[in-house]
């Protein structure tokens, strides 16, 4: 495996995995410690993220596909995701939370096709299907760890931190994923550039 794929899945773990801390959480503080809140307005935040993500993500995609720096878009998204637990922590309605949300989902229409087209540059050809399901396994044991440590974290008879630290624990483990991606060279995105170019004509010609 390469090492520019061992640091995608490094940065994903540490970036999900987080988010995952508060993921089964949310709903909670969304009905209990925001002005307006309520089970109602934790739904209406996850739709506003989908929709936003959904619509945006292919014109995004597209945009993206035709431009060179890659890796530039795919940090910026993650700077929009990393943002938005900071905007939970000080927000004092739900419309506040409505707003991190289509920031939220602003931010992963930009970094998951970025980051997934990426990952797809990297990958063994004799081994695909073993490092996607590396990738997969990882961030499924990350999240489950961290669904139940969130849970623990701001259950009274566990640790009970606050919601927001919390959440500035999640924009801190979130950062360090984003660092990871800088040490992704652009050497080795242009030579992979390179043996594409130079091996796609020879398929076609096989084809």
């Amino acid at each position: 495996m390469r090492k520019e794929l061992i640091l995608l899945i490094i940065s994903d773990i540490l970036i999900v995995g987080s988010f995952g801390l508060i993921a089964p959480i949310l709903a909670i503080f969304i009905k209990d410690g925001i002005s307006g809140g309520s089970i109602v307005a934790a739904a209406i935040a996850t739709s506003i993220f989908w929709l936003v993500k959904s619509i945006v993500q292919i014109p995004l995609s597209i945009y993206i596909d035709s431009k060179r720096g890659k890796l530039s878009f795919l940090i910026v998204g993650t700077l929009l995701v990393i943002l938005v637990p900071i905007i939970y922590a000080f927000s004092p309605s739900v419309n506040f939370i409505y707003l991190a949300q289509g920031i939220y989902g602003l931010g992963a229409a930009m970094a998951t096709p970025t980051w997934l087209s990426l990952f797809s540059m990297y990958l063994n050809k004799k081994h695909r299907g073993l490092e996607w399901s590396i990738w997969s396994t990882s961030i499924g044991i990350a999240l489950a760890f961290a669904a139940f440590l969130g849970g623990k974290l701001v259950d009274p008879s566990g640790l009970n931190i606050e919601f927001k630290s919390l959440f500035f624990i999640v924009s801190a483990v979130s950062f360090l994923g984003m660092l990871v991606l800088f040490l992704i060279s652009k050497k080795s995105l242009e030579e992979v550039k390179k043996v594409e170019s130079y091996l796609l004509p020879k398929m076609l010609h096989k084809r």
